[in-house]
């Protein structure tokens, strides 16, 4: 009898987890659902993942490799979804985005475990956000950890159900679109059930014990580059006939209003994703379409919003040069 494949699922009642989860039983995988509050999730998760195993996993209390070997009891893969956009007590982004990895890591490794580790794209630059830092240092460290890992690095993620998703679509139906004048970078936006099929793939993904570290990377993005305005504004001409009015706020002020956001907890704009705007958020070499074994799904208005006529991106006075 051949056996089932057992895979945990971190954060599996997220927006990443929650279609990872999804896909895995698609595939008929036995699928185990790690969560802060395994008692609390029944609602955030679809009707098909109602019956998987649940059991409790909090990152800022499992720094070390010990304290996660009765977690992975039975495990023959893990896929790592979790991640917080602020800090909140003992929650905080060297624990929950680098000790805890980095401690599953080694115990993934002693244990034969393939690790399954999702990231995000943009953050090998100079940046001063501690959401971002910990999130790179993870990277480096995971690659000199000896497991067998695969390190996924999706850019900005569509779909329903996710928070910074569900603002973008929000913010794009309006008329006028308020935007960092520093917002320059591209980014290659993929549909979140793409990333879930992605990651399930990868589960029995062939890769050489000694192959080399980069072997292990997978960037992964759709098909279409934009910069955040244009983004937007092909979310807006799924909805809209007329684009919208696009403003640009200058540097200082959007600095200061992404720290006001973190302090008050509101919306997803952050002082790291200001940062990431300001970057190519692009992969390097985009591996979504080797693991799905087709092209992605496409995100936004298919026809260029910049050959809608309209105001596209209009510049005010209030734009610094």
């Amino acid at each position: 009898m051949e056996k089932v494949i057992k895979v945990m699922v971190l954060g599996g009642a997220g927006f990443i987890g929650r279609h990872a989860v999804a896909a895995l039983l698609k595939q008929n995988y036995q699928v185990i659902i790690g969560s802060r509050h395994p008692k609390r999730i029944e609602k955030r998760l679809k009707e098909t993942a109602h019956n998987c195993e649940r059991r409790q996993i909090r990152f800022e209390d499992m720094p070390y490799a010990e304290q996660w070997r009765r977690s992975l009891q039975d495990v023959d893969a893990v896929i790592n979804c979790v991640g917080i956009l602020r800090e909140r007590r003992k929650e905080t982004y060297e624990a929950v985005h680098l000790h805890a990895p980095v401690a599953l890591a080694q115990a993934c490794k002693q244990k034969n475990i393939r690790l399954i580790h999702v990231s995000a794209l943009g953050l090998n630059h100079d940046h001063r956000s501690g959401f971002l830092r910990s999130k790179f240092k993870a990277e480096q460290l995971l690659c000199m950890s000896g497991a067998d890992y695969c390190l996924v690095r999706p850019s900005l993620l569509d779909g329903r159900g996710g928070f910074g998703a569900s603002w973008i679509r929000s913010l794009a139906h309006l008329p006028v679109h308020l935007l960092p004048s520093k917002a320059t970078g591209k980014i290659a936006a993929l549909d979140v059930e793409d990333l879930g099929e992605a990651l399930a793939n990868l589960v029995e993904f062939p890769i050489a014990a000694n192959v080399r570290p980069d072997q292990r990377e997978f960037d992964l993005g759709g098909l279409q580059l934009r910069d955040i305005a244009t983004y937007m504004q092909a979310m807006r001409m799924n909805h809209a006939s007329e684009p919208a009015r696009c403003i640009r706020v200058p540097g200082l002020l959007a600095r200061i209003g992404s720290h006001i956001c973190d302090v008050l907890h509101f919306s997803p704009f952050s002082f790291g994703h200001w940062e990431l705007l300001h970057y190519d958020n692009i992969p390097r070499v985009n591996r979504l379409p080797e693991l799905l074994g087709r092209a992605p799904r496409a995100v936004g208005a298919t026809v260029p919003v910049t050959d809608v006529p309209g105001k596209v991106a209009i510049e005010t006075g209030l734009t610094t040069r």
